[in-house]
């Protein structure tokens, strides 16, 4: 059950006592546990207490001896499946906790909370048991793990090896499954025997590369079959160039499961005994065959505790894929650093908020002849100049203009092309494509997101009034744009300009209800592209959100406005004078020429998850964190934004004065 702090605070409440300093330091760990209803003290446990302890660990024997003494329930306490970035010990928050009444899940001398769900749980409802399958694809789709700090960028070994897994020497989860030196030499040595003439990688522990703690294998394990794999690759590439898989009791062993290995297993970890192993050491009470979605569900989706940091709130674990998808997206490109050029001052700011989490981004003015890190350039700035990412505004931006200087909350990277310019492939025509095909869960996300989006009347920059007043009638919405714009340049033929756009639509509907919505940054002012429409519209709506018009109208008329992609959301039939990024795909009626290249025919459902989903990054205006579109959705509702300086508002006041030297400052 999700509970909200609310919820907790009002909830019965458990007085839980710890003897381990990290309970008391780690924030995280006491914000969740307070949501789950215990309270953290210090002494000694009374009638109705319980006794927290950190898993197996070195100071778990301190609560198990006063619990003992004063008769009180233990709650064991373990990192969930799915961690951080980074392991634990560099500081790095969980996203989620095992906390277990009755054992610990890698400990077989007693039952665990997880043992009793995969023995005695039903594991039988169709919805429970597509959430799992949806989330297994999840996890392999965006490279998932404990610890997810992997670079995609570093190739995987030629596939048809073996895979032996190791572990970091004295861990808990080793310890209880009997494992040591001699454990492990021995399972190298029988994967070598079952695998005559087959490539042996051992792979070492996340936590062993980090330098934290050493493994049971080293150098000295090498041979002219076996090699150690120090790389942080992903498990799930590993994965699927292994032909087979050998591990103790690794978490890496149910990745295998989940990736379709049947495992050797040679301690008594978690996910052993239910069919899906070859058990070395069997466990005689595990007599029940599940499959790999029953285990998953167990194991993912009831058995663990998840939280929100959006929110500060206990959630289920898709929300966690979605805070992790935005995390380790930032990570992966970001890691290694940025060099960016064609970046004005006042957006640098919050480039660096966006892109330089991890390494700061350097500013130049050219583009460096030579460096490690990947280059950015605004999109704008980027023309004839090749092997550079170009930058842009996301399609959810703000609450404001950015011609105003108001910063966005999602910006676009793209390593092909750019969005508006249909000229040349982009990234997100990529995306599209790939998007032809849902999964059920990819599907029903991005309803969810629609659903959110309509109901909260959200657009690009969620600016202007929402009182209207219309004619009855066949109402067509045109709006008007930035004639200057880079998405007109390269985007339309014949249409370019907002009057021959009006008189197109009125010569196609000669007795609607003609609607003319200027463009806000041309209404402010700051940009090119005022008409006189009132001769050709019925209605010229000044100072109008664009959200609130669409409630309103019938068909949309554009050259390559969002507005139209906007309007496909609602339902509403949108034709296009140019070559937008929605057009070409079967949703819209192309007038203009769009690229013969795009081919596909995704449902909207699969334009909507590629363009707000996967294409755009955002940032979370309250925590300043990398954030998945629900939350900036959510933030943008409520007039969340990024914060606008005293000067970027002093300079956004002259620009007016300046309209026609734009180019300056956008």
């Amino acid at each position: 059950m999700v509970l909200d702090r609310d919820t907790a605070a009002g909830a019965e409440r458990t007085r839980l006592f710890v003897y381990n300093g990290g309970f008391l330091t780690n924030r995280r760990i006491r914000r969740i546990l307070s949501l789950s209803g215990y309270d953290i003290r210090l002494g000694l446990p009374q009638q109705g207490d319980v006794v927290g302890v950190w898993g197996n660990s070195p100071t778990a024997h301190r609560g198990m001896r006063i619990a003992s003494k004063h008769d009180a329930p233990i709650l064991r306490v373990e990192d969930a499946f799915l961690r951080s970035l980074h392991p634990g010990r560099g500081g790095e928050a969980p996203v989620g906790l095992l906390l277990d009444q009755t054992g610990v899940h890698f400990d077989p001398e007693i039952p665990s909370g997880l043992e009793t769900l995969l023995s005695t749980h039903p594991l039988d409802d169709t919805a429970l048991l597509d959430r799992a399958r949806g989330a297994i694809e999840r996890l392999k789709e965006l490279h998932l793990s404990k610890y997810s700090a992997f670079d995609l960028d570093v190739p995987p070994p030629e596939p048809g090896y073996v895979l032996v897994v190791d572990q970091t020497q004295g861990d808990a989860a080793v310890t209880a499954s009997g494992g040591d030196h001699a454990r492990f030499r021995e399972m190298l040595v029988i994967a070598q025997e079952e695998n005559p003439g087959m490539r042996v990688l051992i792979k070492t522990h996340p936590e062993t590369l980090a330098g934290h703690r050493d493994g049971y294998f080293s150098d000295l394990d090498q041979s002219d079959r076996v090699s150690v794999l120090r790389k942080p690759i992903s498990p799930w590439s590993l994965l699927d160039g292994a032909v087979g898989v050998y591990t103790l009791s690794s978490q890496m062993g149910f990745e295998a499961i989940l990736a379709g290995h049947k495992p050797r297993v040679f301690g008594q970890p978690f996910y052993a005994g239910w069919g899906l192993t070859q058990d070395e050491n069997p466990i005689p009470r595990r007599q029940r065959n599940l499959t790999r979605a029953q285990l998953f569900a167990a194991a993912m989706l009831l058995y663990p505790t998840w939280y929100n940091p959006y929110r500060d709130q206990l959630c289920e674990l898709e929300t966690v894929l979605d805070t992790l998808e935005a995390h380790t997206r930032a990570w992966r490109q970001d890691h290694m650093g940025w060099t960016a050029s064609g970046m004005r001052l006042w957006k640098r700011k919050h480039l660096q908020q966006m892109f330089g989490r991890h390494q700061k981004v350097w500013f130049s003015s050219t583009t460096p002849t030579v460096s490690k890190r990947p280059h950015m350039v605004w999109a704008n700035q980027a023309r004839g100049i090749e092997d550079v990412i170009r930058v842009e505004d996301g399609f959810l931006r703000s609450r404001g203009l950015g011609a105003e200087l108001v910063p966005p909350i999602s910006l676009v990277t793209d390593d092909l092309g750019i969005y508006y310019d249909p000229t040349r492939p982009s990234r997100l025509e990529d995306l599209i494509a790939k998007r032809e095909t849902l999964r059920p869960d990819q599907e029903r996300r991005a309803e969810r997101l629609v659903g959110q989006l309509l109901s909260k009347g959200l657009s690009k920059y969620n600016t202007g009034s929402t009182k209207l007043s219309l004619p009855e009638g066949h109402r067509v919405l045109v709006p008007g744009q930035v004639e200057d714009d880079a998405s007109i340049l390269f985007g339309t033929s014949e249409v370019r300009t907002n009057m021959d756009l009006l008189r197109a639509a009125r010569d196609a509907h000669p007795n609607a209800v003609l609607i003319y919505k200027p463009h806000p940054d041309v209404e402010a002012g700051l940009r090119k592209g005022k008409i006189e429409a009132h001769d050709l519209a019925d209605v010229v709506a000044e100072d109008t959100d664009p959200a609130a018009l669409l409630a309103h109208v019938n068909e949309v008329w554009t050259m390559t406005s969002l507005t139209g992609f906007e309007a496909l959301l609602r339902g509403i039939k949108v034709t296009t004078q140019g070559a937008p990024f929605y057009a070409g795909w079967g949703l819209t009626t192309d007038l203009g020429t769009v690229p013969a290249r795009r081919g596909a025919r995704p449902s909207l459902m699969g334009l909507v998850h590629a363009t707000l989903i996967d294409y755009p990054r955002y940032i979370d205006p309250v925590t300043g964190q990398p954030c998945p579109v629900e939350i900036a959705v959510e933030r943008l509702s409520n007039s969340h934004t990024m914060q606008t300086g005293p000067l970027n508002r002093i300079i956004s006041k002259l620009q007016g004065v300046f309209a026609t030297y734009a180019h300056l400052w956008r």
